[in-house]
């Protein structure tokens, strides 16, 4: 199975602009941007335009990259429960990417997972162990290969 997306960069890195776009068409000449990237959840600045003449909204990669660790664990998390016999109702994550700087160069450290499960006749064991499987099985925390921490809480 192979998944397919395209980027087009114009310009330099500061001051430059480019689109993504994905195969499925959920993302269709996505824009993203330096400012976008580093500048504007930062608390700096952001009424500058981007390289596409935009005011630097738009993804960056970090999010992207968070949104698709906690989508590909919520699914994990689902099949593990199953395994163990077990239905959820729901799976809410958010994850949190973290991008730091150091010595001049940017470098993704860790990702942050918060779980919150509704999973009739589940226990806290129950719950914690299918989720400490899911965040060493997912494919993508596989991928990543990186420090991923979790704060799990099972809704009653």
């Amino acid at each position: 199975m192979n998944r397919k997306a395209s980027v087009v960069w114009r310009g330099n890195l500061r001051d430059g602009a480019g689109t993504l776009s994905t195969e499925s068409g959920v993302l269709r000449d996505t824009d993203y941007s330096f400012r976008a990237r580093f500048e504007k959840g930062n608390g700096k600045d952001g009424n500058g335009k981007d390289g596409n003449g935009k005011d630097g909204n738009g993804t960056n990669l970090e999010e992207l990259i968070a949104a698709s660790l906690g989508g590909c664990f919520s699914m994990t998390l689902s099949d593990e429960l199953e395994r163990a016999g077990l239905h959820p109702e729901r799976i809410e994550t958010t994850a949190i990417a973290r991008l730091e700087e150091s010595k001049g160069s940017w470098t993704l450290t860790r990702i942050e997972l918060e779980v919150r499960a509704k999973i009739p006749n589940a226990n806290q064991n129950h719950f914690i162990d299918a989720a400490l499987a899911a965040k060493t099985n997912s494919p993508m925390a596989r991928l990543l290969n990186t420090n991923i921490s979790m704060i799990a809480h099972l809704d009653t």
